[in-house]
């Protein structure tokens, strides 16, 4: 179980050519630790459920209003931004 917080940024002006906005999520672990820790170990998935925290998030908020329609895309279209 985790509390995680959604990020988007731009790169600092000047400093790249690379002007696309970069989406993060950062997951902060509640409980189940052991648990990630023997599967890192053995090299096994897991499954992470979390509580996206929108109000503490660095997003703004046209961004986190895109959320639900971002969700719903294939993973690979979200890889590529597609």
């Amino acid at each position: 179980m985790a509390v995680s917080t959604p990020d988007v940024c731009e790169p600092a002006v000047g400093l790249s050519a690379d002007h696309y906005r970069h989406w993060g999520l950062t997951h902060f672990l509640l409980d189940g630790h052991h648990k990630l820790e023997a599967a890192a170990t053995v090299g096994r998935p897991v499954q992470l459920h979390s509580l996206l925290a929108l109000g503490e998030s660095l997003a703004g908020s046209e961004d986190l209003a895109r959320l639900p329609t971002l969700r719903t895309r294939l993973r690979s279209a979200r890889a590529t931004g597609t």
